[in-house]
């Protein structure tokens, strides 16, 4: 499984649950999460996708912890399997 077909089957998950999965590009940040989940009720978070086994660099933490600092909530996903677990909690708060 690559972090692509994993990015296709969050987009298509979320899609199923009237949402959207929009691809988070920032031109003048670099280590940015790949998306920004927007779910009914005013839910956002951002997602890292991974291919499996694969980690967060040093930037990407640092934008995790930055975002995180802010009140949002970032996950990394290197599973197709976490993906219902995280759209479940996300869809709790």
């Amino acid at each position: 499984m690559t972090e692509r077909e994993i990015e296709r089957k969050l987009r298509d998950a979320v899609k199923q649950k009237c949402g959207m999965a929009l691809k988070f590009v920032s031109p003048c940040m670099n280590g940015v999460p790949d998306r920004l989940v927007l779910l009914p009720g005013g839910r956002a978070v951002f997602v890292e996708t991974k291919a499996p086994g694969r980690k967060m660099r040093q930037l990407q933490i640092k934008r995790k912890a930055q975002l995180e600092s802010l009140g949002f909530s970032v996950y990394c996903i290197d599973g197709i399997e976490q993906i219902g677990e995280m759209i479940d909690e996300i869809i709790k708060e």
